[in-house]
């Protein structure tokens, strides 16, 4: 049972994509277990296009690039208000510096082990700290911490029928095309286009499936887009930079799978239910890989610590990025062939 439930919560969570994706499980364990708590959350503002349709939610949006004025308006929205329990769920110095602003009673943040930029200054209570634990499953523990029921976790994101409707008009097949988000913000994760080109001309030739292109509108997505059409001997659609965030959700959800690097994308086909063969050499998909799917997904990390720093990866800061040229050559086209055979020839006719 869970304990006596506070009126007033608020949710500290600003970026990046993919961990606020992966904290819509804990905003809906919250509101399952305490339907009738008022909930807040503090969010990034390009985040908040994600998260935006959840319900019974109030969202305090905060747009860094408006600098002075963004902090202003966020204590303009915060004065007046006390929260009984502040989940600070992010570790950055402006989320610490926010979390200064907000009054509550009972602030619980990271453990010690996780902590930086003076967290530990703002919270007066953690979550345990679990070794080797993936990042979702790290955000969920807040929920743990409260004694809240959290299995099954509610990872689905929402999507709305407009979108469904533009993206089926894109697949006209359901569960049948093989969708490829190429680029994360992160050039440092990003693998070739040649790498891509190949897979995208294998999954047409052999495996018979058309190949989709999606991504964001930034120059470096477009460009990788474009080169991986330039490479490619078979016809692929390039839909880099031509649809919504809504839209490309729900072009996730009705893929066959999708081939992405440690992006925002892989958690999102992944709390959608979509396979995804994960590109893992910068990062270790063992704590930021799509849950769900980190069978499928190619990690070189291992042999990237060992190169790149004569370690193995558990000696290393759990977290460590290893963005490095010539780290993400580590995976190789044939085994992301192997993975995607694997996981393609596993399912269903395609609807």
């Amino acid at each position: 049972m869970a304990p006596e439930p506070p009126d007033r919560i608020c949710l500290l969570r600003l970026s990046a994509l993919g961990d606020v994706c992966n904290t819509v499980p804990l905003a809906r364990a919250l509101q399952r277990a305490w339907p009738k708590s008022s909930l807040t959350w503090i969010i990034g503002r390009s985040e908040y296009r994600l998260v935006q349709s959840l319900p019974d939610i109030d969202f305090i949006v905060f747009n860094k690039a408006e600098g002075t004025r963004a902090w202003r308006d966020l204590a303009r929205s915060l004065r007046g208000r006390r929260f009984d329990l502040l989940l600070h769920a992010q570790v950055s110095a402006r989320a610490n510096l926010m979390a200064l602003l907000i009054r509550a009673r009972r602030r619980i943040g990271f453990d010690r082990h996780r902590s930086r930029e003076g967290h530990g200054l703002v919270v007066n209570e953690r979550i345990p700290a679990v070794p080797f634990q993936h990042q979702a499953e790290a955000l969920l523990s807040f929920a743990d911490h409260l004694g809240l029921q959290t299995d099954p976790a509610d990872r689905a994101l929402p999507v709305s029928e407009s979108a469904r409707a533009w993206a089926c008009a894109h697949q006209p097949g359901k569960r049948h095309a093989v969708l490829i988000s190429p680029a994360s913000s992160h050039p440092g994760r990003n693998w070739h286009a040649e790498g891509y080109a190949a897979v995208a001309d294998w999954v047409v030739g052999t495996m018979g499936r058309p190949v989709i292109l999606v991504g964001g509108p930034s120059a470096i997505e477009r460009r990788l887009g474009r080169d991986i059409e330039q490479q490619m001997d078979h016809t692929v659609l390039n839909l880099i930079g031509q649809d919504t965030l809504d839209q490309a959700l729900a072009m996730l959800e009705r893929a066959a799978c999708v081939i992405t690097p440690d992006a925002g994308p892989a958690h999102f086909a992944a709390a959608l239910g979509t396979p995804v063969v994960g590109l893992y050499a910068a990062t270790w998909s063992r704590r930021s890989g799509p849950l769900g799917s980190l069978d499928h997904c190619v990690d070189q990390f291992p042999e990237a610590a060992r190169k790149f720093t004569g370690k193995p990866p558990e000696q290393l800061r759990w977290g460590k990025r290893l963005e490095k040229p010539g780290v993400m050559d580590l995976i190789s086209i044939a085994a992301v062939k192997r993975q995607l055979e694997q996981l393609l020839r596993s399912q269903h006719a395609p609807e």
